[in-house]
């Protein structure tokens, strides 16, 4: 017998503290559970929502006239230099635990916040580390209909791009399970990279604030006119020019609408100060694109996964 709440407020499920109500709502322990949960989903034909960690999501006012799935499968193993995680291990987690094994790779992605699976939808990344980087195989959910099909992808199938990845594309296509391959490395110099970068973290950005990370990717420098890259020529990193640079640059730090505000640490946050509603951020967005677009020629594109809207 299946769990399932009703009106579940999505405020209480995300680190923005934002969303109307699920109209159905679940936690699945297991792959068992997910399974059913959507088969349950496809007989009331209704649609469905896999949630992980709830980091980089805004949900609308209205929330989900549908089924929440909230992913809490959390089983790891490290075996030698790899390890295989499921996709409700919060990333941290991870982090953590293999530099305590003395094992490399994970520590650029300190701080940042969610699940495994989330991290591996989005390519999460940071200091020049991405997590596709790292993927050797992901263990995903195919939906067709009302079959449901477990495969194995390399990471050449998962296509990584910058904050992107081919289950980006394919709504019927669910994370389970992921293994990475790490470096051995020296326990000490890992866990001292990860309390600097930690540290580097909360002095650069407004975490003592609900929010759902960067709201923005960074622009390819190739899309930037040439008038605007000479302009922001020592703000280029790796062929992007941050997002950030440009909100701050249309002067839009600290502007506010409702209870969200344009953070005034780092321009590319979009912060909860209070009660702040779906609304409010949505207008923080459509301003800030306006004004970069106005103001630089350029067209920003959200990072945040946008539900409800």
């Amino acid at each position: 017998m299946l769990k399932i709440k009703g009106e579940v407020p999505l405020k209480d499920h995300t680190i923005f503290k934002i969303g109307g109500p699920a109209r159905y709502f679940f936690v699945a322990q297991n792959e068992k559970d997910l399974k059913n949960a959507i088969l349950w989903g496809k007989k009331k034909k209704i649609p469905f929502f896999v949630l992980g960690g709830g980091s980089n999501v805004l949900f609308s006012d209205e929330g989900f006239r549908g089924l929440v799935i909230k992913l809490r499968n959390t089983q790891y193993e490290i075996r030698n230099t790899k390890i295989t995680a499921e996709a409700g291990v919060p990333l941290q987690k991870l982090v953590f635990e293999t530099a305590k094994k003395g094992l490399s790779g994970l520590e650029n992605l300190a701080g940042i916040p969610g699940t495994l699976g989330g991290a591996i939808w989005g390519n999460a990344g940071a200091f020049e580390r991405e997590i596709g980087d790292l993927v050797e195989e992901v263990k995903i959910l195919k939906i067709e209909n009302c079959k449901l099909q477990i495969a194995k992808l390399k990471k050449k199938d998962c296509k990584f791009g910058y904050r992107d990845s081919i289950f980006k594309k394919r709504k019927n296509w669910i994370i389970l399970e992921a293994t990475l391959k790490l470096k051995k490395g020296k326990r000490k110099e890992i866990e001292k990279k990860i309390k600097e970068i930690l540290k580097l973290r909360k002095e650069k950005q407004p975490l003592e604030f609900p929010c759902a990370g960067s709201v923005f990717k960074n622009v390819l420098i190739e899309t930037v006119p040439r008038k605007i890259q000479e302009k922001f020529k020592e703000k280029i990193k790796n062929g992007f020019l941050p997002a950030g640079v440009l909100i701050e640059a249309a002067e839009l730090k600290g502007y506010q609408i409702g209870g969200a505000k344009i953070s005034e640490k780092h321009a590319n946050f979009i912060v909860n100060i209070g009660n702040a509603k779906a609304n409010d951020v949505m207008q923080l967005i459509e301003k800030i694109k306006k004004e970069v677009k106005k103001k630089f020629r350029v067209q920003l594109e959200e990072e945040i996964k946008l539900v409800g809207f």
